[in-house]
């Protein structure tokens, strides 16, 4: 009985038809070159037979220019299986550990080249194709939900009349800024929209879990990705949230960052009330319209797909690395939180770049279009 106030407002948001508009090309500006060192450090349980390790290896692609990667191992010498899962195309580098004795450092050095990405969004610009491209599909899969009646008030107060609409997932976005609190304790590390409709917190993935969950049954196409922030800090992944808005194609949105940036605006004293709305309003435009930093890589996309070559299980996310000993997972640390000290991995991570620049979620200059 609960499926039905969900399914009968589904229902309703049968595609609206439209011819295929000319594809709008975002800007990319401001590039900067990267050098990345990526270390990760797994200590397997003892007596352990076999450990299994997924590396995730950025792709270049927009906005990105990924160079060849130098991959070692130590103590033991392990060269890397490559391989491409077919659901979304991530790639990964392989590795097995064969009775390893104590903690396996896998180290990978690159360069990486990446921009500034502004698509400039103007929802009423967004159109519903006739046919979705084969490539979306994918993402169009309704996530499973829980409580499917609290979920489907949210829609219905997003969207009180449901017409697919470009405006309506920038009102999703709205209401999960409104209605989410950043908390790295009480987070599921697994862009659950279970745990941010549930709990109302959460950090990046949980906000862009549940926003993409609310983006699909809008009529939209959505992913969850993940990728490294280009600058010292405790934990390197980071996750944003991508839609597919035609004649956009897909728009990077950044609603947690977006969310902190606005709470520092509005709690520094040193600016006057006319300040802080006019940068609150820009923060919120800049969030709006697409953007992606040039100090943050992509690295995987999607979400629920399995791995290749495959592990024992599927998995939700792959944030730094995926980590199997004798078939079991290894559990995920989260190193922003103060409280957990113990790991059976961690990662370490050095970035060094071919000029400064300004961090946009942190620098109120960015918000007034200064590079």
């Amino acid at each position: 009985m609960l499926l039905r106030p969900l399914l009968a407002y589904l229902l309703l948001f049968a595609p609206v038809l439209a011819e295929n508009s000319a594809p709008v090309q975002p800007l990319v500006s401001q590039p900067i070159r990267h050098e990345v060192e990526f270390v990760a450090v797994v200590t397997p349980p003892y007596h352990c037979e076999v450990l299994k390790v997924w590396l995730p290896l950025p792709q270049s692609g927009l906005g990105q220019e990924v160079g060849e990667f130098e991959i070692s191992t130590f103590p033991q010498d392990v060269k890397p299986q490559f391989a491409t899962e077919p659901l979304y195309g991530n790639r990964f580098a392989y590795f097995e550990f064969h009775q390893p004795q104590g903690a396996q450092l896998i180290r990978n050095r690159f360069q990486a080249k990446v921009s500034d990405v502004r698509w400039s969004v103007e929802p009423d610009r967004v159109t519903i194709p006739k046919v979705w491209p084969v490539e979306v599909t994918p993402y169009l899969k309704a996530e499973p939900i829980d409580d499917v009646a609290e979920f489907a008030e949210v829609l219905h107060t997003i969207a009180p009349q449901p017409v697919v609409d470009g405006r309506n997932f920038v009102t999703a976005m709205d209401w999960v800024e409104t209605h989410l609190q950043y908390d790295h304790v009480n987070a599921s590390l697994q862009a659950d929209p279970n745990h941010g409709l549930r709990e109302r917190c959460g950090h990046c993935s949980d906000y862009h879990g549940l926003c993409g969950a609310l983006g699909r049954a809008l009529g939209f196409p959505t992913r969850v990705t993940y990728g490294l922030s280009l600058y010292p800090k405790n934990s390197p992944s980071h996750c944003k949230l991508e839609a597919y808005l035609p004649p956009y194609g897909w728009v990077s949105f950044d609603i947690s960052e977006t969310q902190k940036l606005v709470k520092s605006i509005a709690t520094t004293a040193e600016l006057s009330s006319g300040e802080r709305e006019r940068l609150i309003a820009a923060a919120h435009q800049r969030l709006r319209a697409g953007f992606r930093e040039n100090s943050w890589l992509l690295v995987t996309r999607g979400t629920d797909y399995v791995l290749a070559p495959p592990a024992a299980r599927p998995v939700r996310v792959v944030r730094t690395i995926y980590a199997e000993a004798d078939g079991r997972p290894l559990p995920e640390p989260d190193p922003a939180r103060r409280d957990q000290v113990e790991f059976s991995w961690m990662t370490a991570h050095k970035y060094t770049s071919d000029r400064p620049f300004k961090f946009p979620f942190k620098d109120l200059s960015t918000l007034d279009g200064q590079p």
